[in-house]
């Protein structure tokens, strides 16, 4: 029987993936996510990997971490990923999901990368309203936490906040509801799937500058494209 992953990057739209996923044929049975080795965060997000971790039992779901240096290269990328892939498919996994919404040159990467794998690749909230995706992940009760914010779009007041309707009717106009373009992202700690909230502690907020061109990969981030902002990062345990 072919099974499924997630790729998972612990916040809002990997968990409203998972959640539209359950008792469908794509329901996953594993979730996989990118981790900066050299300071042991999830990429992007830059979540400690032990709240990834609590996050994932939490969830009753099997956790797999790929660990990549944040100096690493494009090429250098693309072939860790590919035998992390061909080792999926030999443990008989068809399906790779995303959490994409709407950016295109992001999917035609993921696709142009598993063409020849064996492993299809599926977006299940593909060019849905991210006004209407937000609401509806809150309104179906999941807890999340803003834990970057980038400073080009938001102000660092709105990093550490929890992700409610009153926040994001707070979003400036250019700010994406659901963060698409990169201005947010978050972590989720608690709601419907959760058999229990994952317990956390906020113990600050971190600066980065990033500055990038598109032969690197950075631990915060998980498909090389150029950029070159300020950060803010929420440090927790």
């Amino acid at each position: 029987m072919s099974k499924t992953y997630l790729n998972w990057s612990s916040g809002k739209d990997a968990m409203l993936s998972l959640h539209e996923l359950q008792n469908t044929e794509h329901q996953p049975e594993l979730l996989v996510s990118t981790i900066n080795s050299e300071v042991n965060r999830v990429s992007m997000h830059g979540l400690p990997v032990s709240l990834l971790e609590k996050q994932a039992k939490a969830l009753g779901l099997e956790l797999h971490q790929i660990s990549l240096n944040g100096e690493l290269s494009l090429k250098d990328y693309n072939q860790i990923m590919q035998k992390e892939v061909s080792d999926l498919q030999q443990q008989n996994f068809k399906t790779a999901v995303f959490g994409d919404i709407l950016l295109e040159d992001l999917k035609a990467y993921r696709e142009k990368e598993f063409k020849e794998t064996g492993i299809q690749t599926f977006f299940p909230l593909w060019k849905r309203d991210t006004k209407e995706l937000i609401n509806t992940f809150i309104d179906l009760g999941y807890k999340a936490l803003i834990v970057c914010t980038n400073s080009a779009d938001l102000d660092d007041s709105f990093c550490g906040r929890i992700l409610d309707k009153d926040l994001v009717a707070e979003f400036p106009e250019n700010v994406d509801p659901c963060g698409e373009n990169g201005e947010f992202h978050t972590f989720v700690f608690d709601g419907p799937l959760f058999k229990n909230a994952v317990p956390f502690k906020i113990l600050g907020k971190v600066k980065r500058d990033y500055h990038a061109n598109e032969d690197q990969d950075d631990c915060f981030k998980k498909e090389p494209q150029p950029w070159d902002h300020e950060f803010c990062f929420l440090d927790l345990e």
